[in-house]
């Protein structure tokens, strides 16, 4: 009776490994479909307002790269320009220019001038 037991217990928690191991690979599947939907578009704004390097044109790169959707930023503070890449499916480039404004209290910087870029934008060059 002892043995019979024994057998039963093993072969319910085999049964429940594998199981586990299924949910895991569901997960990382599902996770691979979003990644393949993502509908990126790239960017070119001009920033106005910005009055130098390091306290404008990184304010306004780190504050992009937190907003969820954005996979890519580059601010320069020579050409007043910044090159954004983000998922359409989250955001637009209306949300882009929106957030721009809204940095520092929404009274520094505006967006004047957007352009669509033909070549998406995933890494600095």
């Amino acid at each position: 009776m002892k043995k019979i037991i024994y057998l039963l217990v093993i072969t319910m928690a085999l049964i429940s490994c594998k199981e586990s191991k299924n949910e895991e690979r569901l997960k990382t599947d599902s996770n691979k479909q979003v990644e393949l939907t993502e509908n990126l578009k790239s960017i070119e704004v001009d920033i106005e307002g910005m009055t130098c390097e390091i306290g404008c044109a990184r304010l306004i790169q780190s504050k992009l790269s937190k907003v969820d959707g954005v996979t890519y930023t580059n601010v320069d503070f020579e050409s007043k320009k910044g090159v954004i890449t983000f998922d359409q499916n989250k955001l637009s480039a209306a949300d882009i220019s929106s957030n721009i404004n809204k940095i520092a209290g929404g009274d520094l910087y505006s967006v004047s001038k957007t352009t669509e870029l033909e070549e998406i934008i995933t890494k600095m060059k």
